[in-house]
């Protein structure tokens, strides 16, 4: 049985020859087409088609709330966006509208027909280009959100915590270094406030990560 496909596009000529394409597929027929958001709702309720290619950019209501509106009334109805845009807030937007998939305008048709087949079968679709980009700005902020790290400790910091680890108390940690066991307490505390830990426990599993230590 062959996928039934919603195109909703404010462009004829760009419905008119994705339908010809897509009627071109062993697996794939149009069922309607839609030229505006509103049109795209009211088609998805009378022929509950199995996928919709939804531009973004449509006259009266635009791509991303029309695929909000679908998706409170017709959640099995899958919708691959298509648009000209690569910019992460409307790719970011349609999907938390409810899309499955997004492809930018520019590909080819056979990319087009690989994510309707993916999204039909419960998939999400991103092209290499947009899922790059979307990598690329999450890694720009995680140096924001991440705790202190090794790195921020001194050398007789990252000594100290390695003997600590390994089960060394204060009093032996000042000895081998030949200051008072205050210090050594001043010391581990700075660690402890550095990588944001609060217990003796916390601070071996975390030199265990580190790879510090073999105790487990």
């Amino acid at each position: 049985m062959k996928m039934k496909i919603l195109i909703a596009d404010d462009h004829v000529i760009v419905r008119q020859g994705l339908r010809a394409l897509i009627d071109k597929e062993e697996d794939m027929m149009v069922s309607a087409e839609a030229g505006t958001g509103a049109e795209a709702i009211s088609l998805t309720r009378k022929e509950r088609p199995d996928v919709i290619v939804m531009d973004i950019s449509m006259p009266d209501v635009n791509g991303i709330d029309a695929t909000r509106s679908i998706m409170a009334e017709c959640p099995e109805v899958k919708v691959l966006a298509l648009s000209m845009e690569s910019d992460r807030r409307f790719v970011v937007e349609v999907l938390k509208a409810g899309a499955n998939g997004y492809v930018l305008k520019d590909a080819a048709f056979a990319e087009l027909a690989s994510a309707i087949r993916a999204v039909a079968a419960g998939e999400t679709y991103l092209p290499p280009r947009v899922t790059t980009l979307l990598i690329k700005e999450y890694l720009q902020r995680i140096p924001d959100e991440v705790p202190a790290t090794y790195e921020n400790l001194s050398a007789r910091e990252r000594e100290i915590l390695q003997l600590i680890a390994n089960g060394s108390n204060a009093k032996e940690i000042a000895f081998a270094f030949g200051v008072s066991v205050k210090t050594v307490e001043n010391q581990r505390h700075s660690i402890m406030k550095k990588l944001d830990l609060f217990s003796i426990a916390e601070l071996t599993k975390y030199a265990v990560r580190q790879g510090l230590t073999s105790l487990k």
